[in-house]
């Protein structure tokens, strides 16, 4: 297990480019195996959850070839689908949560898949009713063995059909869209996730042969199609990662320019810094944030205690939460964190509170940080990280802390974020990897 030792309290400087965007990159590389031809898929993230993917693919038969800096060449000409029945693709696809999203494609394709129940962050409950229920429904028989854990999925044959989806899952439409492009007929999905990174997905599907409509808004219209072609492929800058270093440069006090940023694709994140009293700046395609030696949480038009809650796109990320939780406790002013989504997000709030800020932890839910501005002094302190989102949160703290800290397990933090040590040291952090 790896570590981090952060020296805190340096102010970083200078231009950095956000990685390839993690949760379409899981998307899109499942998407490879619907298609016999060749599939080039460029601004590939060299991250954990990444390259085990790429690995579960190649084991599957898969050919790839790395064709430049982040860029990859996918064939799924020969799969081996007794390679499903092993028990190297059980742990290996067990380990990895975006693994569930190769059912759909598999189905759609082969008639035929399985999957152990996946696991990934500790954050709660993340059911696969969805995904499940959606697949169902154009035609698939699930079977669970309770025993080995692991779902079986087949289906003769896939037949397009309405469906209004319980919950706007981006995963679970994921999979859903995969599996419809290959099915008979017209399908139909509606309350289905829209955000940049499923409309990334769609975008590449239909450059693919497919027709599917209604990209970027919550009822979408599949017409089934009999095969796949190949295509290129961008994937767009990780949101997370830009969000993440806008709340490190203002709990820094730092000033830094974030390079190519897709804008545009952000929605609400940069108000939502904004609400926090974070100035930052659009210039071009990029984002400036000037140094800070404060910034004061706005109130809401009646004088009420500002809310930061997530919600499906285009609300708030829940991927965020952790960030403006602790960029907020050197706020002045107070702010209610409401993490509707994930019941066990929260949980990391103990080492921050640790550290001297000053945060309640309401319920699994809902924090309260009051804000200290200028008084807040946090102390170095040892910490593990308990997923990817908690460990950059508390990377984040660390960095503004007095002192030199130490983050365990920071394996949870490289599963989401590429070389964050080196690209923050060449903007004068100073992390040591041991």
């Amino acid at each position: 297990m790896s570590s981090f030792k952060i020296e805190g309290g340096r102010k970083l400087r200078g231009e950095i480019n956000p990685q390839g965007a993690k949760n379409e990159a899981l998307q899109v590389l499942c998407a490879v195996l619907l298609s016999a031809e060749k599939i080039t898929i460029s601004n590939i993230p060299d991250i954990l959850d990444v390259n085990n993917l790429i690995k579960l693919l190649q084991n599957m038969g898969v050919v790839v070839a790395k064709t430049a800096a982040n860029t990859y060449s996918f064939e799924a000409q020969n799969i081996n689908l007794d390679y499903l029945e092993t028990s190297d693709f059980y742990n290996q696809s067990a380990s990895l949560r975006g693994s569930v999203m190769i059912v759909g494609p598999l189905v759609a394709r082969f008639g035929k898949a399985m999957i152990p129940k996946p696991g990934g962050d500790k954050i709660g409950r993340r059911r696969l009713d969805t995904h499940f229920l959606g697949i169902q429904k154009l035609g698939a028989d699930f079977v669970y063995d309770a025993d080995k854990k692991q779902y079986s999925i087949s289906a003769n044959k896939l037949t397009g059909c309405y469906m209004l989806l319980d919950e706007a899952s981006v995963t679970g439409t994921a999979n859903i869209v995969m599996t419809a492009v290959l099915a008979e007929g017209t399908s139909t999905i509606y309350n289905a996730a829209c955000e940049p990174y499923l409309q990334q997905l769609c975008k590449m599907l239909n450059s693919m042969g497919a027709k599917i409509s209604g990209v970027g808004s919550n009822l979408l219209t599949i017409e089934g199609v009999k095969t796949l072609k190949g295509c290129n492929h961008t994937i767009l800058p990780d949101m997370i990662e830009v969000g993440s270093f806008i709340g490190m440069a203002a709990m820094t006090g730092s000033e830094i320019t974030i390079k190519n940023v897709s804008y545009n694709d952000l929605g609400i994140i940069p108000d939502s810094f904004r609400r926090l009293g974070i100035q930052l700046e659009q210039q071009g395609d990029d984002i400036f944030i000037p140094e800070q030696k404060d910034y004061a949480i706005e109130s809401f038009i009646d004088g009420s205690i500002m809310t930061i809650a997530d919600a499906p796109w285009p609300g708030l990320t829940p991927d965020l939460l952790s960030v403006f939780l602790v960029v907020a406790a050197k706020a002045k002013g107070s702010v209610l964190i409401h993490q509707k989504m994930f019941e066990s997000r929260l949980f990391f709030v103990d080492k921050i509170i640790d550290m001297g800020a000053q945060i309640i932890l309401c319920d699994p839910h809902r924090a309260t940080v009051i804000g200290l501005g200028e008084q807040l002094h946090l102390r170095a302190s040892t910490m593990s990280s308990p997923d990817i989102r908690a460990g950059i949160a508390l990377l984040i703290a660390a960095m503004a802390a007095e002192g030199t800290s130490t983050i365990h397990n920071i394996d949870q933090i490289d599963r989401g974020y590429q070389d964050i040590d080196k690209r923050l040291n060449a903007l004068g952090a100073n992390i040591v990897r041991i």
